[in-house]
């Protein structure tokens, strides 16, 4: 009973921590789904980030029994041009911001190709793919967040409800950004350019964790104020933007009322 209390206050740090860090993945998985065809992209979001829970639970048990062997070096690169040395830890951070970045920068480049019906390929994607594709995001996402929660508790029960009870959120909430973002389509492209500095985070973390370095100049990993920062002015652009077209629409049609009249 004595621990019952500092377990419970671990538990919501714990919560309000994986929401925080489940931003971007949310934004993910909203963007993913919509790949699919309407009708199924609410079963997507929920068996993706239902099958991603267990996969983080699973996660974490791996984690706490091989800490210590994951910290192990796999590779090392040491040439004149580009040194490291990589482990699981790394890798998996340096692929997971490569392929976030990859992804946006393609959908980015779908939204400008006036050739491709985007709709039509988003429609033709595979149910199973799709949601493959979450629960290894998911994975790449959460292995952070593990690690911060492992270094605010070790009791499992407390990591493990609190990984249930985000998915949970996630889930209630994917629906509601999923929504949002079809009912306002130019902030698709904002959220396109978030995940991109996602992206660009996870590789600088990644390259950070194997001291990567080019000719000689180390990888420095982006931090969390310049993540928030960088975003925050993105938001404001977007918002600026947005209510600046409104006005300016609105004069043109006052301008062509008058002229009409």
């Amino acid at each position: 009973m004595a621990d019952l209390i500092p377990n419970l206050l671990n538990l919501l740090m714990l919560v309000l921590l994986q929401a925080v860090l489940g931003f971007d993945n949310l934004l993910y998985i909203s963007l993913e789904s919509k790949r699919v065809i309407p009708e199924k992209q609410r079963m997507v979001r929920t068996w993706g980030i239902g099958l991603a829970i267990g996969l983080r639970i699973i996660l974490l048990f791996v984690l706490l029994y091989l800490m210590d062997s994951l910290k192990a070096t796999w590779f090392t690169i040491d040439t004149h041009a580009v040194s490291g040395s990589f482990d699981f830890g790394s890798v998996i951070t340096l692929f997971g911001g490569a392929f976030i970045i990859y992804t946006a920068i393609k959908e980015v480049m779908h939204m400008v190709q006036l050739e491709i019906s985007h709709e039509e390929e988003k429609k033709s994607a595979s149910v199973v793919k799709t949601i493959a594709l979450i629960v290894v995001m998911n994975a790449v996402f959460s292995f952070d967040s593990i690690l911060s929660a492992m270094a605010i508790t070790k009791v499992p029960w407390v990591m493990v409800t609190a990984i249930v009870i985000s998915g949970i959120l996630m889930i209630w909430l994917a629906d509601g950004v999923s929504r949002f973002l079809q009912k306002n389509r130019v902030y698709e492209v904002l959220g396109l350019f978030i995940l991109f500095i996602v992206g660009i985070l996870l590789v600088s973390e990644g390259g950070h964790k194997a001291e990567l370095s080019f000719w000689g100049h180390e990888v420095h990993a982006m931090s969390k104020g310049t993540f928030y920062f960088v975003i925050g002015v993105l938001v404001a652009v977007e918002i600026i933007q947005g209510r600046y077209q409104k006005k300016l629409l609105a004069k043109a049609e006052a301008r062509l009322g008058k002229i009409q009249g």
